[in-house]
């Protein structure tokens, strides 16, 4: 069996039950889990360099990625554009994503203290001291990297412009 077609017959997106599976194992492993969550509605170039540079400060890239129910609590009501299982579909097609996984929760500090990441990225808008989940990753001995976002690129951005056209 090719390395390839056995990555394939591992599940990339992962329910909360089994999520604390597979970061044992990962961890059993050795293998230094980064995490980013998000909404990621409406994929581009912005969101793509962005998961690369995640999945470059660890050896796997685990995801959380918001529900549909949690996104419209702080974004515009009739987001997101794209339903949650269209973004997770999407997002786990790319290389860089090893995982994603749904939560509903306003923040991903649940998840963020089951998975204990070796790094926990964000973007660079962010202030570490307002990164949520920091205080407990660099407790633990992990890292915050901060990632610099690609100028001009939002889903917000997006939208605007097709309701331009």
């Amino acid at each position: 069996m090719t390395r390839d077609f056995a990555a394939m017959m591992v599940p990339k997106i992962l329910t909360q039950k089994k999520l604390a599976s597979t970061v044992r194992r990962l961890k059993s492993q050795g293998k230094r889990i980064a995490f980013t969550n998000g909404t990621f509605d409406i994929l581009h170039l912005g969101h793509v360099t962005y998961l690369q540079k995640a999945r470059a400060a660890g050896d796997v890239l685990i995801v959380g990625v918001n529900t549909d129910r949690s996104v419209k609590t702080y974004k515009d009501p009739n987001r997101p554009v794209n339903p949650q299982q269209d973004r997770l579909k999407v997002l786990t097609a790319l290389a860089c994503v090893d995982y994603a996984v749904l939560f509903n929760d306003p923040t991903p500090l649940k998840l963020i203290r089951k998975i204990q990441p070796a790094v926990l990225v964000k973007g660079a808008d962010w202030a570490i001291k307002d990164i949520v989940g920091a205080r407990e990753v660099l407790a633990k001995g992990g890292k915050v990297k901060r990632i610099p976002l690609v100028k001009g690129r939002s889903s917000t951005r997006v939208i605007k412009i097709l309701k331009l056209a």
